[in-house]
């Protein structure tokens, strides 16, 4: 295993989607939760995610519902962007990681959301490659993710290893021949991947993983 997929939604940072609908909701609880299923799970939120809506269009959208209170655009971008928090030892743990693999990043997301985290997440700059939902049209919950991973890389499925939150994405991974770590926190990842690292290399010190 050569390189690592890490994915970035409740991996590197955790995210509140309901921090956002009780921002813009017109109204109280049952208002914010009604916004969040319309705009924050579902097919329309995959139609997002997968780049056949704009975040602008998806705003305006959401701006237009009755349910949503008027307010300037920099607002609701501004409250549509805020919903993101540091997970515990994610910097320390991708630095960690990082020493010994490459690091691609593999995220489902859209261009607003991703332009943000890379703003105020130095951690995920300057990565080799971003494979991204709202570029390639495909979600890592379908194993075509990992199928248009494999044709526009060139590697073989044995030198990927994705770490993701999600257990429908480690199976998808699977199903194309991709190992995947479901994440639990950033100890047990680093210490799992180096774990791997040792197995496949036993003369590896490891002495970046002990760290």
């Amino acid at each position: 295993m050569s390189i690592i997929l890490l994915d970035i939604g409740n991996v590197v940072v955790s995210f509140d989607f309901m921090r956002f609908c009780e921002g813009v909701a017109e109204g109280g609880v049952a208002e914010s939760q009604e916004l969040y299923r319309k705009y924050c799970e579902g097919e329309l939120k995959k139609s997002l995610d997968c780049g056949m809506i704009t975040p602008h269009d998806y705003l305006a959208m959401i701006a237009s519902d009755p349910m949503t209170r008027t307010m300037p655009d920099s607002d609701l971008i501004e409250l549509w962007q805020n919903i993101f928090t540091p997970l515990k030892g994610a910097e320390e743990g991708v630095k960690l990681v990082s020493r010994e693999h490459r690091l691609w990043i593999m995220s489902d997301t859209d261009p607003m959301h991703f332009t943000f985290l890379l703003e105020h997440y130095p951690v995920l700059r300057n990565r080799e490659r971003y494979i991204l939902s709202c570029e390639s049209g495909l979600l890592k919950s379908s194993p075509e993710a990992f199928l248009h991973l494999l044709s526009a890389s060139g590697y073989p499925a044995h030198e990927f290893l994705l770490i993701d939150d999600k257990p429908e994405n480690c199976t998808s991974a699977a199903e194309v021949g991709i190992k995947s770590i479901l994440f639990d926190s950033w100890p047990g990842i680093v210490e799992a991947v180096c774990g791997i690292a040792r197995s496949q290399h036993p003369k590896m010190i490891g002495e970046h993983c002990n760290e």
